[in-house]
């Protein structure tokens, strides 16, 4: 635990300018004046870092809505092929009347009259389509389909700017990291086709809170975002793992019980009053078939025989184990304790690769963890280009098979070459946060001798377990002392204890 000087002074170290540590940063900011000076003023002004990134945040998204606008204003209601050729479809309007909302109907309560029994999505997320409806003006069926799109959009943009906020103000010295969230082109164009933002904007909070050394409320935040969306109960797995080898686990077990307190108030009274409704999420989860945007769909494809649900799930289990194996490896054995945001980025990616269905909002979820994993502008917008061409081609593969014998759009050899961008992107992305974890010194955010700035309790501590000689040997916290640290070499590692001795 750093002592409270050490504290002061690593706050008041000036914030790390990107544009000096980042070509393609640099390179970008010459439509802006260029990269900031030696001497640059970083006084006060009323446009702080973390207000630029919102501003930003909220101007992309805007971009997002307005590239919906050809089916707001008609293609979402004049067939189904227009939508996928114009790429703007959307989740939002179309379950406003498939799923009861325009009938006033209760979610989890009322059975719905169409092939869902009820609703298939968890509580918070069917709460917040919920009152959306209540704020959704009346008038015909297409007006109010297309203000409860605007509705919820509106809250959604809310949660846009509250992930832009939590992930620059995470890492205190790198506000501008943020950036890469809020001109993520994937982010914008995914934002409003489902809910999804409502979790991650839960699961950023939560993992500001953590780096800010309060765990109850990071438990009770991935609790309620656990109650949105499945996806953030995973980041407790290498929360776990790091809180191991650094002897953590009360604050560990703190978060624990918050994150199932929360969970079980938002769940509970719903699980005991609609239990059918209530478990529609997981059964539909268990039952449904391979679909867009996974492996498993190659395979099917490729084979032309359709795989049974039960084994997919199985496999799908086993794969997802192994890689969560291999994390736990890399967490006990790596010559530094891996921080926080890198082993949250591999474990959500590893879920994303194995699942048997990869809607293109899933993005959505790894976009603020890839910010803070992995800070480098080049490769972030590799993995950008690659989950946009997967964005493009779904939709122009749904244009070919619903345009008839017009064959408008992808054919099948086409989406599974868009699939294979998918996952080749992020598998490069993780490729590059594991190589970090090996040699730190390649780390972007440790090269400034900072050690795990979203760990919070987790920042230079000393580690109490590991497995390896090399973990054993760079585990000192000494490391933490000089001005620059050359992670992960020999030389480094004695040229730190002769400084410090």
């Amino acid at each position: 635990m750093p002592s409270a000087e050490e504290t002061t002074v690593e706050q008041d170290r000036p914030d790390v300018p990107p544009t000096r540590r980042d070509e393609i940063a640099a390179a970008g900011s010459e439509l802006i004046g260029g990269p900031v000076g030696r001497w640059a003023w970083s006084g006060s002004s009323r446009l702080t870092p973390v207000r630029v990134v919102a501003l930003v945040a909220l101007g992309m998204f805007a971009l997002g809505m307005a590239q919906k606008m050809p089916c707001y204003d008609w293609a979402w209601f004049r067939g189904a092929s227009s939508q996928y050729t114009h790429a703007c479809y959307s989740d939002i309007p179309h379950l406003f009347l498939g799923r009861g909302f325009s009938d006033n109907l209760v979610p989890y309560f009322d059975r719905l009259n169409g092939d869902m029994e009820y609703l298939e999505y968890p509580v918070l997320t069917g709460l917040f389509m919920e009152v959306a409806s209540w704020l959704t003006p009346g008038g015909s069926l297409q007006y109010r389909e297309q203000m409860y799109w605007m509705v919820n959009a509106g809250m959604l943009m809310i949660c846009a700017a509250v992930i832009a906020v939590c992930v620059a103000r995470t890492h205190r010295r790198r506000p501008w990291d943020a950036l890469l969230v809020a001109l993520a082109p994937a982010f914008a164009l995914t934002a409003t086709i489902n809910w999804d933002l409502l979790a991650v904007a839960l699961t950023a909070a939560a993992m500001l809170m953590w780096s800010r050394g309060r765990a109850l409320a990071f438990g009770i935040l991935i609790g309620l975002a656990t109650a949105a969306k499945l996806y953030p109960v995973l980041l407790l797995g290498p929360l776990l793992l790091l809180c191991w080898r650094a002897g953590r686990f009360r604050e560990y077990g703190t978060a624990v019980l918050g994150a199932a307190a929360a969970w079980l108030a938002v769940n509970l009274p719903v699980m005991l009053l609609a239990p059918e409704g209530w478990k529609k999420f997981y059964t539909f989860s268990q039952e449904r078939q391979v679909d867009f945007g996974s492996f498993w769909l190659i395979i099917t494809q490729r084979t032309g025989k359709s795989l049974d649900v039960g084994t997919v799930n199985n496999y799908a289990m086993l794969l997802m184990l192994l890689a969560c194996a291999g994390i736990a490896t890399l967490a006990l054995t790596a010559p530094r304790r891996p921080r926080f945001a890198q082993l949250a980025l591999l474990v959500v990616a590893a879920f994303i690769l194995t699942n048997k269905v990869y809607s293109p909002q899933y993005v959505l979820w790894l976009v603020p963890l890839a910010a803070l994993a992995r800070p480098r502008w080049r490769d972030f917008l590799i993995w950008q280009a690659c989950e946009v061409m997967y964005f493009l081609g779904i939709w122009m593969y749904l244009a070919y098979t619903t345009s008839g014998d017009a064959h408008k759009g992808l054919p099948t050899e086409g989406y599974q070459l868009a699939i294979a961008l998918h996952l080749l992107g992020t598998l490069y992305l993780c490729g590059l946060v594991v190589r970090d974890i090996l040699m730190p010194e390649k780390d972007g955010v440790r090269t400034d001798g900072s050690d795990d700035p979203s760990g919070g309790v987790l920042d230079r501590a000393e580690d109490r377990f590991v497995l390896g000689q090399t973990a054993r040997s760079l585990s000192s916290p000494a490391h933490f002392r000089g001005t620059r640290v050359e992670w992960g070499t020999g030389q480094s590692h004695a040229s730190v204890q002769k400084e410090i001795g």
